[in-house]
């Protein structure tokens, strides 16, 4: 993890690692790492709190009401959690593993018209996960916006998914794209910007690791890779929002 430096440009930081369901929960500790390598305070003076609209946010325990806190999001799929971050502003992140699903049918129940005809079009042997990407960029966008899915979230137009950046329909400076991790996970990622965000996802070793950079509206700018050994994934005991990094539980 201190090889993840912050480079000084405006990024969505992602870090992803094993779930086992049981303790200690490894969400908690990427939060408190994420605060550390972002707002460069120790762990001991890190607290896990919320911001408007109910977002979570890590700030300095000497600041807990400051302007200084760190955006941060959370999302955890079967034996996997992400936890995403980023300084400059608002984040959302979620992740799905591919499995088999009535596409169609969940659609036609949950997605506006104009998405179940995009997704009626897809090959079908795609369709699970344009139906996962569609799933999660709502996710990620009600995260982002501090609503979750509450009020017609599901309903809520998303962009065609893929990369680069894309902007949700009705909605000023929000963009949600799709960084690849590979094998059978879908990730989304939304932020509120109006310039350039790079997306930085670092993987458990073993599980490999990519740098995505991207410019909102502007395609692509990078993607290079990285050593699977360029970060960690430690854990911690599970605590309360509220609680200081070091008596976290399951978040």
């Amino acid at each position: 993890m201190g090889q993840l430096t912050a480079s000084g440009r405006d990024t969505a930081y992602v870090w992803v690692g094993r779930d086992t369901g049981g303790q200690p929960d490894p969400a908690a500790e990427l939060l408190c790492q994420a605060g550390r390598l972002l707002l460069d305070r120790p762990r001991a003076e890190l607290v896990l709190t919320h911001g408007p609209g109910g977002r979570p946010v890590v700030r300095a325990s000497d600041d807990p009401a400051g302007p200084c806190g760190l955006p941060v999001s959370v999302s955890r799929t079967a034996g996997l959690v992400v936890v995403a971050a980023r300084r400059a502003g608002a984040i959302g992140v979620d992740v799905e593993r591919v499995r088999p699903l009535p596409a169609l049918a969940l659609a036609r129940r949950w997605f506006p018209p104009a998405e179940l005809t995009w997704l009626a079009d897809r090959p079908e042997a795609g369709r699970a996960v344009d139906f996962l990407r569609l799933w999660t960029a709502k996710e990620a966008v009600g995260k982002a916006v501090g609503q979750g899915l509450r009020g017609g979230g599901l309903r809520r137009a998303m962009p065609p998914p893929g990369l680069p950046w894309r902007p949700v329909p009705g909605a000023e400076a929000l963009w949600v794209g799709h960084p690849e991790l590979g094998g059978d996970l879908v990730l989304a990622v939304a932020v509120h910007a109006t310039g350039q965000v790079d997306v930085e996802v670092a993987q458990r070793p073993g599980h490999g690791a990519v740098e995505v950079a991207q410019r909102p509206g502007h395609g692509a700018a990078a993607v290079r890779s990285a050593s699977v050994e360029r970060t960690s994934l430690p854990v911690v005991v599970r605590g309360n929002w509220s609680s200081r990094c070091s008596t976290l539980g399951r978040l």
